[in-house]
């Protein structure tokens, strides 16, 4: 099946990209990388009036290091990041996180924005960047406003994006020297979808933790206090201390009702808060 007719204009520059955006007569979807518009469009789960490309968007491009956080434009790519392009202020967890994603064709097309406006519960980016305290800035034609990307993401394949908005940067917060991130997922094989993602920041000098549980149908579980899962107390034993048995009632509280997938979910978060601890 191929896609329904629909009209397709590359802007030059963000703003005119805005003003098309803001013709509210017409069902409009935005496309960069297209490694998930692209099937939708196939399979005609969307059908636009309208295709914005912003792939040529010097302004979604761009880097750069303020007030110890990373500013990262919408269009950069996945591969960007695993490649060192990107600056890094992590110590190396996004450049792992982008190596991750499924291949590395997809990791050429796909962008950092056009992840996190798909919302998609399995995405790598989704779970990690709210783990990472990432915060995103939304631009339109009226201004600019900023969100967390917590409570950016709204649900499955839901955002809190307005019409006539876009994913203008990214801003992710320096990682501190004492603190130590972990990230797991759990797929079939390279590639599929995430059955199980956990990310995880940690810092015992702080005793504080951060946990996040996504893959799941819904909005990924963030623990901004994620003490419980160590006994209340987070110390440099925290691998030792973690209580399965806490992540599972949390589970079941956010309506993770079978326990196999429970039992998957804890695993995951059990392997990031190991790999944390290395």
């Amino acid at each position: 099946m191929k896609s329904a007719s629909f009209t397709y204009e590359r802007p030059g520059d963000l703003n005119a990209a805005l003003a098309l955006m803001a013709q509210t007569d017409r069902n409009t979807k935005i496309i960069a990388g297209g490694q998930s518009l692209g099937p939708m469009l196939n399979l005609r789960l969307v059908q636009p009036d309208l295709v914005i490309d912003i792939s040529n968007l010097a302004e979604l491009k761009q880097t750069a290091c303020a007030g110890g956080d990373l500013m990262i434009g919408a269009c950069v790519t996945h591969s960007d990041i695993e490649d060192g392009r990107v600056p890094d202020v992590t110590r190396g967890a996004m450049q792992r996180i982008a190596a991750a994603i499924a291949y590395r064709a997809v990791r050429n097309r796909g962008t950092i924005g056009g992840s996190l406006s798909h919302a998609d519960p399995a995405a790598d980016w989704v779970s990690a960047l709210s783990a990472l305290g990432a915060q995103v800035s939304l631009r339109s034609l009226s201004g600019t406003r900023q969100l967390s990307v917590e409570n950016f993401i709204t649900g499955a394949l839901q955002s809190a994006l307005r019409a006539g908005e876009i994913i203008e940067l990214v801003s992710i917060p320096r990682l501190m020297r004492s603190a130590r991130f972990g990230y797991f997922k759990t797929c079939r094989k390279t590639g599929e979808f995430a059955h199980a993602i956990s990310a995880v920041v940690i810092d015992p000098e702080q005793a504080s933790a951060r946990a996040v549980i996504g893959a799941i149908d819904a909005a990924p579980i963030v623990l901004a206090d994620a003490a419980a899962l160590f006994g209340g107390r987070v110390t440099t034993d925290f691998e030792r201390q973690f209580d399965a048995g806490a992540a599972d009632t949390i589970l079941a509280k956010a309506g993770v009702s079978h326990p196999a997938a429970r039992h998957i979910h804890v695993a995951a978060l059990r392997r990031a808060i190991s790999e944390a601890a290395v």
